[in-house]
């Protein structure tokens, strides 16, 4: 039974805690830590060095259960929204099968409005409320008030059934059924490069032309070969995509920067009726797997209905805001 929290509930259990200080990030965390080490529950954090040192040193010193937390670096674990999906639920099946009744994660996106868009972050918070609900998971997301831009906070509102305080567990009037979130939500963000002319344009493209066209973009973009071939990969799978379930013309365009290469791919068709695609994982060859390839491999995607086209946006490198 969680402290606190509905008699009774199943499944995921999420909410996010709005703090202002340090302190109150301590008096949120800290007894939701401690319960969960005395109710002989795995309890995991995943913040950045700083919020790991606060939580480190408080815990360490009131009763030494610091070390019995499993601490685990946000930066690398917060990289990509899918990847933390998959990582998480690889760790909750780990300890269902050990036998946990009750796994609580503490967690905090450690660049939130440094690097990169907030944008496909705010479809991994709505995306959570399906797809970890088949474990039993407390999630506590921890969101600083002093550096959370206003639309992030707003969106944040929407995607947690619950809100955390010092005070305890409440439901959040604000949250919206996470389906319904993502089709009404307008996704804002747009690479400066779309302002300039693309370095390549393709219609009606085959697969390995497209493969080609990034291999050569990367000789060009100073960005990692590693990061160049996730994203020739993503660019395979999402335009294979526009070919067999999309609607002509297909539209392929290719930018390049100092730091990163932008791919647009878009189709005259609606685009996937689901709209957690890419983000959940794939049970079947055919339900998606592109996209969630995509979103394991790139360092931002983004996916829009607009000007009666569906387009995808694959980034490799860094994105700009």
């Amino acid at each position: 039974m969680r402290a606190g929290a509905p008699a009774g509930h199943r499944g995921f259990f999420h909410e996010a805690a709005l703090y202002h200080s340090d302190e109150e990030f301590l008096a949120i965390v800290t007894p939701f830590v401690e319960e969960g080490l005395a109710a002989g529950e795995p309890v995991v954090a995943a913040f950045g060095p700083r919020r790991q040192a606060l939580l480190r040193d408080r815990l360490d010193g009131t009763d030494g259960t610091g070390g019995a937390v499993d601490y685990l670096a946000g930066e690398e674990h917060y990289a990509r929204p899918a990847t933390a999906i998959r990582r998480y639920r690889e760790l909750l099946a780990e300890h269902v099968a050990a036998g946990a009744a009750q796994i609580r994660i503490a967690g905090e996106i450690p660049h939130l409005g440094a690097a990169g868009p907030w944008d496909w972050w705010g479809r991994y918070e709505a995306a959570c409320n399906h797809a970890y609900d088949d474990f039993p998971l407390w999630g506590l997301c921890m969101y600083d008030m002093r550096v959370t831009p206003p639309d992030a906070l707003e969106q944040v509102r929407c995607t947690h059934p619950f809100l955390a305080t010092a005070a305890g567990h409440h439901p959040n009037p604000d949250f919206a059924d996470p389906a319904d979130f993502l089709r009404g939500r307008p996704s804002t963000w747009r690479d400066p490069l779309e302002r300039t002319r693309p370095r390549l344009l393709l219609v009606d493209p085959m697969p390995a032309e497209v493969r080609a066209a990034v291999d050569a973009a990367g000789a060009h973009g100073g960005v990692d070969q590693a990061d160049v071939r996730g994203l020739m990969l993503a660019a395979n799978e999402v335009v294979t995509n526009a070919i067999v379930h999309g609607v002509p013309p297909v539209e392929v365009r290719v930018w390049t920067a100092e730091r990163r290469i932008l791919v647009q791919v878009s189709d005259a068709g609606p685009g996937p009726r689901d709209p957690l695609v890419g983000l959940r994982p794939v049970r079947s060859a055919t339900g998606g797997l592109g996209l969630w390839i995509a979103h394991q491999t790139c360092a931002y995607v983004d996916l829009r209905q607009e000007h009666g086209r569906f387009t995808v946006r694959l980034v490799a490198g860094r994105p700009e805001t």
